[in-house]
């Protein structure tokens, strides 16, 4: 099977081509390496010789992702190129349209029209996002599929827009009597680095709390903000359901192999559980045996106290197991990563 994975150069992109290449298939990576590391595919390229394509270009670029389906004979795409900063696509919310939402559409003409001369792409999963639940009430945490979709920023509404796109192509596809199977996957807190250590996380700017933590523990970061210490909360700080990344991918793997025909799925990716910003950094300074300077201040506006997923849906029907779910082991794969490169790809 040969996929194309695009944005394969990123933070989850490259952990879901190294585990790919390891299964056995022929990826093809497309990325513009704007947030993506060309060193990763690099490392990658070393490491599984003659199994990887690594192409540079921009999803946006129609005839650019046509030419490499066409040219690799792709039969399913694993779509994560997006950008994902929720107070940036605030403050530029046509820069989060044009990049999500056209660059979407552009990947779906390229299958289009590929599939009208040659291999057919049957298969795609959709990189979505927690985000497009916003602000889930109350009641309804832990956080189901079928919870209302409101999201509260241009960053999660690019996402909700994403899964409209896919399930109308998806039922044009199956009126015409066209395989289509589509999956969206809705991630939480994603965290942690390749176990394996060659790959990690390395944002610009990083806005992620656990590499924020472990770069204060470097002394990368004179201090972390605690935003809001009196929640309702056990500790008074804000919980997140964290997902480590290879555990991430491997709900990707399992949605791609179990699509049918025109399936069109929706799942969330999270562990069901959740941890505190406290036990957070509590958590970092027992993994690095570093000191941690942090500093109150006020709650983050639409920031709720708790958001946790339920993940009954996605293990009853993928089987999806989380190997990870000890907050201890997560940070410490990220540490591992983060100590070996201090200045991450850069190093």
């Amino acid at each position: 099977m040969t996929i194309l994975v695009t944005g394969g150069a990123g933070y989850i992109g490259s952990h879901a081509v190294q585990r790919l290449l390891r299964d056995g298939h022929r990826v093809v990576s497309l990325d513009n390496f704007f947030r993506g590391h060309a060193r990763a595919m690099g490392l990658l390229g070393a490491k599984f010789p003659g199994k990887l394509e690594s192409v540079v270009g921009d999803v946006t670029n129609r005839e650019c992702v046509l030419e490499a389906i066409r040219t690799f004979g792709v039969t399913t795409v694993m779509h994560f190129a997006a950008h994902a900063y929720v107070g940036e696509s605030v403050e530029q919310p046509l820069v989060y349209y044009h990049n999500n939402v056209t660059g979407l559409v552009s990947v779906l003409w390229a299958c289009d029209q590929a599939g009208a001369g040659g291999k057919r792409v049957t298969r795609f999963v959709f990189s979505s996002s927690c985000s497009t639940y916003g602000q889930p009430p109350a009641g309804m945490i832990p956080v189901r599929e079928d919870c209302p979709q409101a999201p509260v920023s241009p960053y999660g509404r690019t996402k909700l827009i994403g899964e409209q796109i896919l399930r109308d192509y998806a039922e044009s596809k199956r009126m015409a009597g066209t395989e289509f199977a589509c999956t969206f996957l809705r991630y939480f807190n994603v965290c942690g680095c390749d176990r394996s250590g060659v790959l990690g996380e390395d944002h610009t700017p990083e806005t992620h709390l656990i590499p924020v933590v472990l770069q204060a523990a470097m002394g990368q970061r004179p201090h972390v903000g605690l935003f809001g210490t009196d929640y309702p909360t056990p500790d008074g700080t804000c919980v997140r359901d964290y997902v480590h990344v290879e555990d991430l991918v491997d709900a990707h793997v399992r949605a791609m192999s179990t699509a049918n025909a025109a399936d069109v799925r929706a799942y969330n990716v999270g562990i069901g559980k959740g941890y505190s910003v406290r036990q957070i950094v509590d958590t970092v300074r027992a993994v690095t045996g570093r000191e941690i300077k942090v500093v109150e201040q006020p709650r983050r506006a639409g920031d709720p106290p708790e958001v946790f997923n339920d993940p009954t849906k996605i293990k009853r029907e993928l089987g999806w197991n989380p190997q990870v779910t000890d907050i201890r082991e997560m940070i410490a794969s990220a540490w591992k990563w983060f100590e070996a490169n201090p200045r991450g790809y850069g190093a």
